[in-house]
């Protein structure tokens, strides 16, 4: 019995440390039909994901899905909640056998190889978190995190992308992302894709940044030159 408690524990923590081993973000590149070089990036937070590909040279978005993901051995489950090529996929789950080394994700049965970017490090961000509040004129007005409507946004150590959907209706209002830091209270996004305004691209946009009693508060001037003070809550 012992032997077999072992054995499970062992297991147990094989898995665990593999399914730790996933966090970050991974990118792979392919050609277009037209010649135009691809890019794809991944990010896996705890729980949840999201693969996106654009235009690697013009930034130009192509394509994003994601949810919640589970890896058990070498079998990755994961639940979609947003789709922009088949919205009928939302709420649908998916299984797929994985190879994971420390710089490299197969998707066996595939030619799909992804390249680590990142463990999760530097950046203090790391995580998936939900749109939970803002403040206007000092005002604290909270948003229920739980409805179907959602603004998530995922950030490995390097990479970040926000995403905007409904579980309920299964519709996609809009995406962006590229790389992100954080240094002395800033917080600072670079633009490789925006799914609603492509001139957005190649713009750098600075915040100030505070963690308090576990929220993200976010504040600056949003992409459309308004003042923002946004709420984030690590999504469970």
């Amino acid at each position: 019995m012992k032997k077999i408690i072992v054995v499970l524990l062992s297991l147990f923590f094989s898995f665990a440390l593999q399914a730790q081993g996933i966090i970050g973000a991974w990118e792979s590149t392919s050609t277009a039909k037209n010649g135009d070089l691809l890019k794809s990036i991944v990010i896996f937070a705890d729980g949840y994901q999201v693969l996106t590909t654009y235009d690697a040279t013009t930034g130009k978005f192509i394509h994003t899905n994601g949810g919640t993901w589970k890896l058990e051995g070498d079998t990755m489950t994961e639940k979609i909640e947003f789709h922009t090529d088949n919205s009928e996929l939302v709420g649908t789950q998916v299984n797929f056998k994985v190879r994971i080394t420390k710089n490299e994700i197969e998707i066996l049965d595939s030619a799909l190889k992804l390249k680590r970017l990142d463990n999760g490090l530097p950046g203090k961000l790391q995580g998936a978190w939900l749109m939970s509040g803002r403040i206007r004129e000092g005002k604290t007005q909270s948003r229920d995190t739980s409805r179907p409507r959602k603004t998530m946004k995922i950030l490995s150590g390097t990479r970040f992308q926000w995403i905007a959907y409904n579980t309920e209706t299964k519709k996609f209002m809009g995406t962006g992302g590229g790389t992100y830091t954080t240094k002395n209270g800033d917080y600072t996004e670079n633009i490789e894709f925006f799914s609603k305004n492509d001139a957005k691209v190649g713009l750098s946009f600075k915040f100030n940044y505070e963690l308090i009693d576990g929220s993200w508060h976010h504040s600056g001037l949003s992409s459309k030159g308004d003042p923002t003070h946004e709420i984030w809550s690590v999504r469970e």
